[in-house]
């Protein structure tokens, strides 16, 4: 073969892009990556996610106080809720919703006693953590002078919003935000520089959409409950594990096995 036929190939192989085979695999060593990082690891980077995935809330917040009250200002308002989602997925800290099929998918194509302890233990680890710092960011914004006393009435009523559906709706609001963070994982192998562009718009669509997330929406359930305004039972069964059902069952039951059944017959 010539070096012009050569080059004519690669050109015409870029620009195809990758199978989806070939993202199935990139995300799936993605996971048994994770999988096999130190558990401490793990916990001070979910830790990490959960302290830096406020920034969802106050970039909501900050929007909401000074933005002009006008029919379009809420869907510039919802641009906030990205900040915190692009420094978490850019700065590839665990985030809970993102493992849903990141180490799911070493699960699919193994599944096994051991693996399927190996992903449960590291769900266990990074929700924990994740909630961890969604209390200490919480505790931040509502006990410390960090955040401008203008901001606090806005973080209150985004606050009072979020953990303010009833369970069953809780629960289905959160599987399209499941679904959405799901497919930014899946897009980002093939985003070729424009990731940041995909996890704003995608992100957006879930603050937009009004769906529910239970990292970003534990930062709010926290700034009400370090208050004293939100009941421990309350938070439990009305807001917190409506939407982690609703978000592993987008994440995991919907999504994965879509992306998984794409590409079963293909694998190995």
């Amino acid at each position: 073969m010539s070096n012009h036929t050569r080059e004519e190939a690669e050109v015409v192989k870029h620009a195809e892009g990758l199978s989806p085979k070939l993202i199935f695999e990139v995300i799936r060593r993605d996971g048994v990556e994770e999988l096999e990082r130190p558990k401490l690891s793990l916990m001070w980077s979910g830790v990490a996610a959960g302290i830096m995935i406020s920034l969802s809330v106050l970039g909501e917040a900050i929007f909401r106080t000074y933005l002009p009250d006008a029919q379009w200002s809420y869907l510039v308002e919802n641009l906030g809720y990205s900040f915190g989602f692009l420094v978490v997925i850019l700065g590839r800290m665990q985030l809970f919703t993102e493992n849903t099929i990141t180490t799911v998918l070493p699960l699919m194509q193994e599944p096994t006693p051991s693996m399927l302890g190996r992903v449960a233990t590291l769900w266990g680890i990074v929700l924990l953590a994740n909630v961890v710092g969604a209390f200490a960011a919480a505790y931040g914004f509502a006990h410390t002078s960090a955040i401008p006393t203008e901001l606090l009435p806005a973080i209150e009523e985004l606050s009072r919003h979020a953990t303010g559906f009833a369970p069953m709706e809780a629960f289905q609001r959160a599987i399209p935000a499941g679904i959405l963070v799901a497919a930014i994982v899946w897009m980002l192998p093939e985003s070729d520089g424009f990731g940041f562009f995909v996890i704003l718009v995608f992100t957006w669509m879930i603050a937009a959409g009004d769906f529910t997330h239970i990292v970003a929406g534990s930062v709010e359930m926290a700034f009400l409950m370090v208050q004293g305004l939100l009941p421990l039972n309350e938070a439990l069964f009305s807001f917190f594990l409506p939407v982690l059902a609703g978000n592993i069952l987008g994440g995991t039951l919907i999504f994965a096995l879509l992306a998984f059944g794409q590409v079963r017959h293909e694998l190995k």
